[in-house]
Order: C-alpha cells, then sequence, then structure tokens
C-alpha cells in the first residue's frame, strides 16, 4: 500500500499524521489558555458598540434647584467625598440641567464621577462599570493587556493559531470509509467518546471561521507588512476606480476587519460571529481532556504500577509523568 493510499484509508498509522498530531498537540498545549481568552473576550465584545449605546444613554440631567456651585464649590465638595485627592478637571455639561464630571487624582488612582451642580451630591462614577469591563475585554483581546508588546505577542499568536488549524484540519481526516460519521456527535456514546465527537465536529464545523479569524487578526496587527504587499500589487496609477469612490488599496485593506469583527453585515452575522466565537475555548477544554485522558491518566498508571513515583527528584506521580515528558 502507499503512503497516498494509506492516508486515503487509514490516515490514522501513517507517519506525517503522527508527526502532525504532536506539532497539533504542543501548539494547542502552548497556546491553550491564550485561545481561551481570545475566545471568550472575543465573543463579548462583538456588541460593543451596541452595548456601549446601552450602558452609557447620554448625558445624566438633574433637577434645576437653587443657585448654581461655583468651580470652587464643587471643587471643595468633591474634597468632602475623596479627602487626600486633588481636583484635576472639571467638566461642565451644555445644558443648566447636565451633571458636573469631576477628575481627581491621589498618587496612582483617579476617580472620574459626577457631581450635582446645585447640590453638590455625588452621583457615581462617569464611566460605568460595564463600560470599563467591556474597555478591559477589548485591551485584552487586543493588547493582552500589555500594550504594544502584548499586541506584537497577539500577532504571533495569531500566527500559531493559524497553523494549529491548519494541522487539525489535516487530523480530522478518519478516513475514506468513515468520514461521514465524523460530522456529527454520536449521542449514545460514553462521556470520553462524546468529549472526542464534541472535538472533532466542532472542528471541522468551525475551522474556516477560526482560520478566518487567525489570519485577519494577525493581519490587523501586522498591518503595516500587509499594507505594503497590498501597495506593491495595487499601483498608486491603479488605485481609484472609475468615476472616483473608495480605492482599490483601500477596500482591500478594509477586508480583514470586516472578516474578523463580521462588523458589515448586520446584526445576524454579528449574532453568528458570537456564537461561534466560543468554539476555540470548547475546542480547547475538549482538547485538554483527551490529552489529559490519553496520555496523562495512563502514564500515571504505569508509573505507579511500576512503583517509580521519584523520577528525578518528583515525588508523585504527575511530576513524574511531566518531567519524562
Amino acid at each position: 500500500m502507499t503512503d497516498r493510499e494509506q492516508w486515503v484509508r487509514f490516515p490514522q498509522g501513517h507517519w506525517l499524521r503522527k508527526v502532525l498530531f504532536q506539532v497539533h498537540l504542543w501548539i494547542g498545549l502552548g497556546l491553550g489558555l491564550y485561545v481561551f481568552a481570545i475566545s471568550l473576550s472575543g465573543s463579548a465584545i462583538i456588541y460593543r458598540n451596541t452595548l456601549y449605546g446601552k450602558l452609557f444613554g447620554g448625558p445624566q440631567t438633574v433637577a434645576i434647584s437653587g443657585k448654581r456651585l461655583t468651580h470652587n464649590g464643587l471643587k471643595q465638595r468633591a474634597l468632602q467625598f475623596y479627602p487626600g485627592y486633588s481636583v484635576s478637571y472639571i467638566w461642565e455639561g451644555k445644558r443648566p440641567n447636565q451633571v458636573v464630571e469631576i477628575w481627581m487624582r491621589r498618587g496612582e488612582k483617579q476617580q472620574q464621577r459626577l457631581f450635582d451642580p446645585y447640590t453638590g451630591h455625588d452621583l457615581g462614577p462617569s464611566v460605568p462599570t460595564g463600560i470599563k469591563v467591556l474597555a478591559w475585554l477589548k485591551d485584552l483581546h487586543t493588547n493582552l493587556l500589555a500594550g504594544k508588546a502584548g499586541r506584537e505577542v497577539n500577532g504571533i499568536g495569531a500566527c500559531f493559531l493559524t497553523l494549529l488549524c491548519l494541522t487539525g484540519g489535516v487530523l480530522w481526516w478518519p478516513g475514506i470509509e468513515s468520514w461521514r460519521l465524523s460530522l456529527a456527535v454520536k449521542g449514545r456514546a460514553n462521556w470520553k467518546r462524546l468529549n472526542w465527537d464534541l472535538h472533532s465536529t466542532v472542528g471541522f464545523w468551525t475551522i474556516a471561521v477560526i482560520f478566518t479569524w487567525a489570519v485577519t487578526g494577525a493581519l490587523l496587527i501586522f498591518h503595516q507588512l500587509f499594507e505594503g504587499l497590498v501597495g506593491h500589487f495595487t499601483p498608486v496609477n491603479q488605485l481609484l476606480p472609475a468615476g472616483g469612490g473608495t480605492a482599490l488599496g483601500d477596500q482591500i485593506l478594509r477586508w480583514p476587519a470586516y472578516l474578523h469583527f463580521g462588523s458589515h453585515w448586520g446584526w445576524a452575522l454579528e449574532a453568528l460571529w458570537g456564537i461561534l466565537g466560543l468554539a476555540p475555548a470548547a475546542l480547547f477544554v475538549t482538547g485538554i481532556v483527551m490529552w489529559w485522558n490519553r496520555v496523562i491518566v495512563p502514564t500515571m498508571r504505569r508509573v505507579e504500577r511500576e512503583g517509580t513515583l521519584q523520577v528525578d527528584g518528583a515525588s508523585d506521580p504527575l511530576t513524574a509523568v511531566l518531567k519524562r515528558g
């Protein structure tokens, strides 16, 4: 039987599959928590623009009562609520009934609060907690909470996620005689088989979308390289379409963002993107469970049977297994 015939009929024993399995396994283990965090944060911020509007319904208003406090009066009232702080800015609304926003600082701590300009009462934070959470999730998804350096690491992670998709797509192939059985979950299987089916089925039906996210994520982060490539193949004299409009190069540069966020085709695609965004997290969880059941548990049992709980100074089976690799 040739290599090709073996791959088509019985790929499980093929040498290439064994190599790709190790690549897929170690990339998956290395990227696991990263993929989990990016998956959940990405789904959460799909509706960020809509949620921003819901959480921040415009300037707050108060009843006009008595004489309006001066800047000094507002400053004194703010410092009564927050002793030890110094007032940085006082932002007044455009209309008499709008609240005043006051920024205060004490060392590295900062307070941004809303005050009634007539009574001086503290009305709460100027930025709702929900918006702060969304901003935190967006920073996690984009910059891994580490600024420019985190953004570059995120781009490298997207490249490895692309490789993870490619190897996963190849490993999915079960053979010509049983490939149809790998398209759905078998409900009556035991929990280990059910976990395997979930990993295989979810991976098959979502691989194209996850691959798109990985590639477009890398393009958005390493945008200068992408812009240079687009500029090379779309010379200046070919940029503007006939009759004016958006330049061809600009249209191409926008597509990664459209595909990555699903924000150009309406709420239906956004909803689909939000649901499918959980797929990488599900693949990580099911993949970890498979690795634990197939590698860690059997090896721990073998170590226990052999009575060799001391391997390179290890004092328990799990440590011994990990040190053995």
